[in-house]
């Protein structure tokens, strides 16, 4: 059989084609080198210790067990699992509904996934951001602050319950356009139609992508493919001249000063007339500086950019509000008629770009700086107006540290850090490595903002939260702790290991804005086959058919798998045989992995 990049690196070669029609992907789904890479690709996630309605979980994946998918994908007689439904509480005090699929349907749904993004990824607008390689939110957001500038009026653009509402028979149809294989277009079917599991009462699903499933995100993205292209579309039509015209106002001024620089040159002048000119040409440049160069409503002038992360989406227009609320009202139509969702009225938002749009937890804002600054032509221009910058609005890190349980404010608006008495029960080094794991957590996502120097504000009541916990734990005082543990001002660790004495501080880096953004790993088939070819690779682990445990050769293996490695108590021997080698897989002959699970192994 094909190696799976050979296949894939063919299926993208066509991308671009929008004429080109694929035909037999289904038999794709027969090569156990796609299972092979999938499952290297999801093993390690700790969601796939969670039972799906089948109880199975990764735990105990074989050879054997993927041979048999295979089997059943050949005789079309495999049937997904209905999605076991959960709850989880969010902030408002509602509960989010949580998709847990069997384990067997996330492995072929990998699968499937690999084979559409290598079919889509290529046609997927430039303006898409949400679920594809190399694209992240912070893409986005570095899209919006190169483009948007200039922007009069803000859409705010959210697809009321997107996911719940994807219409079936229209996604199929948007495939068919493209996909010529009736059992590959059945397989997906099944995937949307699987149902789910609340309370063990099954629920068929009549719409919505596979809550929780693998391959949600990439058929999300080829729905959501129609309204980029009809928003592309808008913008073609909307955009209107190359450039916009002077101010007339602003020109007056010029000429003003032209003529009296002329006058100062040229004429003979006492030197009261002289001080007088001196002045006049003052006022005038202050007049100047605080006058728009172009015309600020120039209808022969109009510019529409748009940005989409999954399904919210920013649109910046340079043009009147009036034309913003023609436009929300065309978008919401074709969302309605076309691809039977709403636009929610509720959420989506105009906003006047004298105020701040919220995308993606950052506040959009437009500045209205008129200063001046000496430009590297030698000539005095005015460089922040209207550029779009990005910023961290003040409730994200607020409620950031109320949720962590950092903070308590009192009913005088007193802030006061505290200590987390969750965390009291673990050892030094793990509580540090959870404050220095939130602090730069909130510092990565916030980077790009230009104000991201506020998060010095979280930060102080992240330390001292800290020299609390350390504090309470110990039942002492601030000062004994910040006396016993810092070291030259910064809260150090010690901790040892084989390789002698170890310590860990506390994030002391600072916050200053940084608009580098490092690419996602884009999932490189050819190089992960690659690595995949190495000692340590879980699938040569498998095909070794010696059991890591008692040595037995020429038999088959099932892959044991633990969640997290600190969850291992070290008691028992293969415990610390995972611990010493770091490993949250161990590949056994199925006696030992029977063994292993009713406390005999040892």
């Amino acid at each position: 059989m094909r190696s799976p990049s050979s296949v894939l690196n063919s299926l993208a070669s066509k991308s671009e084609d929008s004429t080109y029609i694929y035909k037999r992907l289904y038999r794709n789904l027969y090569n156990p080198e796609f299972y092979y890479i999938a499952y290297q690709k999801i093993y390690a996630k700790q969601g796939n210790m969670t039972q799906g309605v089948d109880g199975k979980t990764i735990d105990g994946m074989s050879l054997k067990r993927i041979d048999n998918l295979i089997e059943a994908l050949k005789t079309e007689s495999y049937q997904p699992k209905p999605v076991k439904r959960v709850y989880i509480p969010k902030k408002n005090g509602k509960r989010r509904p949580l998709g847990i699929p069997s384990m067997d349907d996330k492995l072929i749904q990998e699968v499937v996934r690999m084979v559409l993004e290598s079919i889509y990824e290529g046609t997927f607008s430039k303006s898409s951001h949400g679920f594809r390689p190399n694209r992240s939110c912070h893409t986005a957001l570095m899209e919006i602050k190169k483009h948007f500038d200039g922007t009069r009026w803000f859409i705010e653009g959210d697809i009321e319950s997107f996911f719940d509402n994807i219409n079936h028979h229209k996604l199929i149809s948007i495939l068919r356009r493209r996909i010529q294989d009736e059992k590959f277009i059945n397989l997906i079917w099944k995937f949307l139609r699987a149902g789910y599991l609340e309370v063990w009462e099954y629920h068929k699903t009549h719409s919505g992508s596979p809550q929780g499933g693998i391959i949600s995100p990439i058929l999300a993205n080829i729905y959501l493919n129609e309204f980029d292209k009809h928003v592309e579309q808008t913008i073609i039509k909307f955009n209107r001249g190359t450039q916009r015209k002077l101010n007339p106002t602003y020109s007056k001024i010029n000429k003003k000063l032209t003529k009296l620089r002329k006058v100062l040159q040229e004429e003979e002048l006492s030197e009261d007339k002289q001080r007088d000119i001196i002045l006049t040409i003052k006022e005038l440049r202050e007049k100047r500086s605080n006058t728009p160069v172009v015309k600020p409503h120039d209808e022969d002038f109009k510019r529409m950019y748009y940005t989409r992360y999954a399904d919210d989406f920013l649109i910046g227009m340079i043009g009147g509000k009036q034309e913003a609320l023609q436009v929300k009202q065309k978008l919401a139509e074709f969302l309605k008629d076309d691809l039977q969702l709403n636009l929610s009225q509720e959420k989506t938002l105009i906003t006047h770009s004298s105020k701040p749009a919220r995308f993606l937890g950052y506040d959009v804002m437009i500045s209205r700086n008129q200063d001046r600054k000496m430009c590297k032509d030698g000539r005095m221009r005015r460089t922040k107006s209207y550029t779009c910058t990005l910023n961290v609005p003040h409730e994200k890190w607020v409620d950031k540290l109320k949720d962590l349980r950092v903070l308590k404010i009192t009913p005088n608006d007193t802030w006061k850090p505290v200590h987390r008495a969750s965390l009291i029960h673990l050892d030094d080094l793990e509580i540090l490595q959870i404050y220095n794991a939130q602090i730069r957590g909130m510092y990565n996502y916030y980077k790009l903002a230009k104000n991201v120097s506020v998060l010095n504000k979280f930060y102080y009541h992240m330390k001292y939260s800290l020299y609390k916990t350390f504090a309470n734990k110990y039942k002492t005082s601030i000062n004994k702790i910040t006396n016993k543990y810092c070291e030259n001002g910064v809260f150090t660790v010690t901790y040892s290991t084989k390789k002698g004495v170890q310590k860990s501080m506390l994030y002391s880096e600072g916050f200053t804005c940084n608009t580098k953004i490092k690419a996602n790993e884009s999932y490189d088939l050819l190089v992960n086959e690659q690595k995949n070819k190495g000692e340590t690779s879980l699938i040569d682990r498998l095909k070794a058919t010696t059991c890591e445990w008692c040595g037995k050769t020429n038999i088959p293996l099932e892959m044991h798998h633990i969640r997290r490695i600190k969850d291992l108590k070290g008691k028992a021997k293969w415990e610390k045989w995972m611990i010493g080698r770091r490993r949250k897989t161990v590949a056994l002959c199925h006696e030992c992995h029977r063994d292993l699970h009713n406390g005999k192994l040892d």
